[in-house]
């Protein structure tokens, strides 16, 4: 009986609202309606994001789309009758449609098959799920084959996700920074003079006195000042017993003055001056450092600020960003090729197999090392102190209440990236590379090397607020206080997850060493942050194997306890004015790979370093597009000398000018430049050590004229191809109480001469001597054939071997290994696990196969390794890391037996 008066009444209602509709009395709001008055809109990778009107995720910069409101049902809605009796509304009977129309379910971008009726993160990566749509809701067939390649290919790896055809087109909502007034400078154009002293000092930074070289007594060098229409006359007095230089980063300036040694340049020579003297023809925050070898890792570099002929009337402070290390650069540079593992025992960073197994991460070592990676990390280098503005606590108390601060910030480090955030909320960034963007709001941001970026901050209250810089691996901290009083800190960031980030690292790369371009997936200007896996802020805190054995799928559910961080990245840059190119212009388009052989500390540009590399001719009015791509697992910050660029990122006409772009792995950017300065022009990593291995190109102008400052063009190149042709020493002795044994090497980009020898004790044990040399070939230098010398002699009576006779090998030759005097040639090859395989023919025509591995990582300190060959020799051995260059070791030899002592290597 319920029922039926239930269905009577709804079936009057209609009638009710028929009768109306005839009449051509107003009708009842429908629900469709309702619909259009609530219309909002989300963000496909963000799904929490909701907006009332279109616009870009602030998150990822992705173009909002629009979502419906839960009530898809179209019946008509109920209202309520004059009276104030309670009204019943009808049933509503729900088709399969409905319901599916209904339904609300979460993807990952990285791994499709993972769906999920709650938000959260990928239990597989720690990404971020998205949201994703009924298959009802795709659109029809036909429509779809006239999708956008990219966006056709997006949808069809992220099943149901629908993405809007204006993707990564940023139009940020302009942040509100008040009004802000402007102070013109009526001082007329005027030639300013620098006198800059370069001299050798004296620093502490980290409890230890170490070796600088200051500018003026200081480090950092001297912030220089000019007003855009000024001229810069700079004096440069090198009291330095060797050679240096400065480079001026980002001006537009005449190429002789660009500061590159051996390419714009020559050297400025001990104990001489040097004079640059350029017109100012634009503004903004930049800095300056020595482009000399690895000055700039021990003091060269400073703040270089230009400011506007109306500048902002606002509180500004130049920071520069910078790290310090004891170790000599030097020996940073040789360690780095000599792929010594002591950086990341420092840094705790050592991804052992025990570590693994506690972590429940041992497939992912495996599949690691299965696809011949070692231990991926974020930086390359341990670094003993972080700095801003030369010091690791800056002081600026002289802020109060209300008071709105500009920082202009350059990151001067040689190597790091920096992670930038304030305790006393918003970051608002308003400038990049000295060009003006569009005010927008931020939680945090990374800055590249050699980046800068100007931001306002405001302080809330008569306290002191920490803007704290962390670096991306987040080792160690500098902050910078503003204001005085109660001391407000900044939430420090955690360790990185650095199983996490092999995990994605293993499912990003196939067997051949490149990475897996994800079809569809819009990877560029930072937009999709892969080592967001990697933090705990993000994804939450590395779990143990006992917590992870409890249900993965707990963990997607962990997003509802992390906080929303909006962090800045390149599609949120919108320039004020329109940059667009000259229309009419010739178009040239350059293609690059980023490549890398971290193993052997190899970067370079389509696997060829500067020295291998023609270069790059353009002609005066050309247009130039380059299209970068990252296939390397580490993030490069490129620079273009003497130019500007536009990086393409969505925003049309008003694209974001800069000199320097941060790629990260997988990466596919583009930048395009008006070729309007003749010269040679160095575009390069600039991450020190990257670029002094060769990773860089030379753009140069078709019929310019000769540059006064090179004299002997070839002389200069000659010296420029140094850099990256540099021989590194590196080596390993082993002194334990069955002998000696050890190796040493020389190397450089592709070629390697190397001499290893055994000696025991005395004739039983034998003596042993082979000295090779080759060359690297392929992208990642998989192989290495080479030629040598072979020298073996042991009398009978030693050590039994396990294998019985040793008269013969197992190819059935009769062995010469107990007295052998002959030149060698084979070849090398690195297989999966990371183990050597090396096959060879001796003068005497006997063959040997061999397989070894050196330094696998049993423990945090603890390194494993061993060899057996086809001569029946094999052997094992563990060594303990106490110091970078000391261990101890015991080892197990076929021929020298047991032994036990220390390790030197270098």
């Amino acid at each position: 009986m319920k029922k039926l008066i239930i269905i009577t009444f709804g079936l009057t209602l209609s009638l009710f609202s028929y009768a109306h509709e005839m009449k051509g009395m107003p009708l009842p709001k429908k629900t469709e309606d309702i619909q259009a008055q609530q219309v909002s809109y989300t963000c496909p990778m963000h799904p929490e994001i909701h907006s009332a009107k279109p616009g870009n995720c602030p998150k990822c910069g992705m173009k909002l789309v629009k979502e419906k409101v839960k009530t898809v049902a179209k019946q008509k809605e109920v209202v309520k009758p004059k009276t104030d009796k309670p009204v019943m509304q009808m049933p509503k009977d729900t088709t399969a449609s409905d319901k599916q129309q209904q339904a609300i379910s979460y993807t990952c971008p990285m791994h499709p098959e993972i769906h999920s009726d709650k938000p959260g993160n990928c239990p597989k990566c720690g990404m971020k799920l998205a949201q994703e749509k009924a298959k009802s809701n795709t659109m029809p067939s036909g429509q779809q084959d006239h999708m956008p390649a990219d966006k056709k290919n997006m949808e069809e790896k992220m099943p149901g996700m629908k993405m809007s055809d204006g993707m990564g087109n940023m139009e940020v909502k302009k942040a509100n920074l008040g009004p802000i007034k402007t102070i013109p400078n009526n001082t007329p154009p005027r030639t300013v003079h620098y006198d800059l002293y370069i001299a050798d000092t004296m620093v502490n930074f980290s409890g230890k006195t170490k070796r600088a070289i200051a500018v003026n007594g200081q480090i950092p060098m001297p912030t220089l000042t000019f007003t855009e229409g000024d001229t810069a006359e700079i004096f440069v007095h090198n009291e330095l017993d060797e050679e240096t230089s400065l480079h001026w980063h980002g001006l537009f300036l005449p190429n002789q003055y660009d500061g590159v040694p051996n390419l714009t340049q020559m050297p400025i020579k001990p104990h001489t001056t040097h004079v640059y003297k350029f017109p100012i023809i634009q503004s903004g925050t930049h800095w300056y450092h020595s482009h000399t070898e690895l000055q700039e890792q021990i003091g060269m570099y400073g703040m270089f600020i230009m400011n506007k002929r109306k500048e902002w009337n606002i509180p500004t402070i130049p920071l520069i960003l910078s790290e310090w290390i004891d170790m000599k650069p030097k020996e940073v540079h040789r360690s780095l090729h000599a792929a010594t593992d002591w950086f990341a025992v420092q840094k705790g960073s050592t991804q052992s197999y025990t570590e693994a197994i506690k972590q429940g991460h041992l497939k992912t070592k495996l599949t690691n090392e299965w696809k011949r990676m070692n231990a991926m990390d974020l930086t390359d280098v341990y670094y003993d102190q972080f700095l801003v503005n030369g010091k690791n606590q800056l002081e600026q108390p002289q802020f109060k209440a209300g008071d709105k601060v500009r920082l202009r910030i350059a990151n001067g480090g040689a190597s790091d990236y920096f992670w930038l955030s304030y305790a006393g909320g918003k970051i608002t960034v308003v400038a990049s590379d000295g060009n003006d963007v569009e005010p927008v709001e931020v939680d945090r941001l990374i800055i590249a090397v050699s980046e800068t970026y100007d931001v306002v901050v405001t302080i809330p209250e008569n306290k002191s607020y920490e803007f704290l810089v962390t670096p991306e691996d987040r080792t160690k901290f500098a902050s910078v206080w503003l204001g005085t009083g109660e001391k407000i800190v900044a939430t420090k960031m955690k360790r990185p997850k650095y199983f996490a980030g092999m995990k994605m690292m293993n499912d990003m790369m196939d067997m051949k060493g490149n990475l897996i371009e994800m079809e569809g997936m819009l990877m560029q200007n930072q937009i999709m942050d892969m080592n967001t896996v990697m933090y705990p802020e993000v994804t939450g805190e590395e779990k143990s194997k006992k917590e992870m054995a409890k249900g993965s799928m707990q963990s997607m559910n962990m997003e509802a306890e992390m906080p929303d961080i909006v962090t800045l990245n390149y599609n949120m840059l919108k320039s004020p004015t329109k940059t667009s190119l000259p229309k009419d212009a010739p178009v040239k388009e350059l293609k690059f790979d980023l490549t890398g052989n971290m193993n052997r500390y190899v970067w370079s540009l389509d696997n060829k370093v500067v020295s291998e590399s023609d270069k790059i001719l353009i002609k005066k009015g050309e247009n130039i597009r380059i299209i970068l791509y990252n296939n390397s697992m580490m993030r490069h910050p490129m620079h273009l000398h003497g130019h500007d660029f536009r990086l393409l990122n969505g925003q049309g006409e008003y694209a974001p000018m800069k000199n320097i772009i941060d790629i990260m792995p997988m990466e596919k950017d583009t930048l395009e430049f008006n070729a309007n300065v003749y010269g040679d022009w160095f575009f390069h990593c600039h991450i020190l050590y990257h670029m002094m291995s060769g990773m860089g190109r030379v753009f140069t102008y078709e019929n310019q004229p000769a540059n006064p400052e090179i004299p002997n063009p070839k002389l200069a190149q000659r010296k420029l191809f140094a850099d990256d042709r540099e021989f590194h020493p590196m080596g390993r002795i082993g002194i334990e109480s069955n002998g000696t044994d050890g190796e040493f090497m020389l190397a450089n980009t592709r070629w390697k001469a190397t001499t290893m020898w055994h000696l025991g004790f005395h004739d039983m044990h034998g003596y042993e001597s082979e000295t090779m040399i080759g060359c690297y070939l392929g992208r990642m230098q998989w192989w290495f054939p080479y030629v040598g010398f072979d020298y073996h002699f042991k009398m009978e009576g030693g050590p039994k071997n396990i294998f019985g006779d040793e008269e013969k090998t197992w190819f059935g030759q009769t062995s010469n290994k107990n007295n052998r005097k002959t030149v060698v040639a084979g070849v090398a090859y690195t297989l999966p696990m990371l183990v050597t395989a090396d096959g060879r023919i001796d003068g005497d025509g006997k063959f040997r196969f061999q397989l070894s591995r050196e330094d696998v990582p049993v423990s945090p300190r603890l390194r494993f390794n061993w060899m057996i060959n086809t001569d029946k020799e094999y052997a094992a051995g563990f060594r303990y890391i106490l110091t970078k260059y000391i261990s101890l070791s015991s080892h197990y030899d076929s021929d020298m037996g047991l032994g036990a002592g220390l390790t030197i290597t270098y």
